[in-house]
């Protein structure tokens, strides 16, 4: 699983400065823009380049050079024709993945279709975990229920192979739930006592923070 290491960020709110900053502290590039000279100000010192851009502009995107990043985010608030065309325009450029803020579910439905790999409602998901799970690499994904609650998709870890549900005890040993297998593209949902983890399995586990912490040492 190849971790991504460089990001472009465009539209510095609260959610898109504070993924650029924790994304900066776990070692990426990143590239953030915005169209208002304060808030790039505010963000530069924290990031590796910060420029006054405007992410509606696909020229101005190229001669930025995003082709070469290896992961858009697009944080731009409430301008719905605004994230639809940063959207459009990285995934032109030719980004692999593109991650973009919404702010509601009909929001995010236009963006999918618009071949968003990923759609978060930061109210729903906090910028900090976002970093996290896209710059660690066996994470696949992360869905936060709560402040310190969420469910994570992650590869079996080596040590399950070959064993059962009930040998590996995770609920007692880990303080996680397994809800889900996934195997070969098939889903076991709430798989039973006898499962036994193969090679490429992922699992699909519910916990507290440090819970699943605690896993991705395994």
């Amino acid at each position: 699983e190849e971790i991504m290491k460089s990001y472009v960020v465009v539209g510095l709110g609260r959610f898109g400065s504070e993924v650029a900053r924790q994304l900066r502290l776990q070692g990426c590039e990143v590239l953030a823009m915005d169209m208002s000279s304060e808030l790039v100000q505010q963000v530069s010192p924290d990031v590796t380049h910060a420029v006054v851009a405007d992410g509606r502009d696909k020229e101005v995107l190229k001669a930025l050079g995003v082709r070469n990043f290896d992961c858009g985010i697009v944080a731009i608030g409430d301008d719905l024709a605004a994230s639809v065309l940063a959207t459009m325009n990285l995934k032109e450029l030719g980004l692999s993945y593109v991650v973009c803020k919404a702010h509601d579910d009909t929001h995010r439905k236009v963006l999918e279709k618009l071949g968003a790999d990923r759609v978060v409602i930061p109210e729903q998901e906090n910028a900090f975990r976002l970093a996290k799970s896209l710059s660690s690499p066996n994470v696949l994904d992360y869905i936060e229920l709560s402040e310190d609650y969420g469910i994570v998709e992650v590869p079996a870890p080596k040590s399950w192979q070959e064993k059962s549900l009930k040998d590996l005890n995770v609920r007692a040993k880990l303080g996680v739930n397994i809800l889900a297998v996934r195997r070969n593209g098939k889903i076991n949902v709430s798989p039973s006592a006898n499962f036994v983890f193969r090679t490429g399995d992922v699992a699909v586990v519910l916990g507290d923070t440090v819970a699943l912490e605690g896993l991705q040492k395994l």
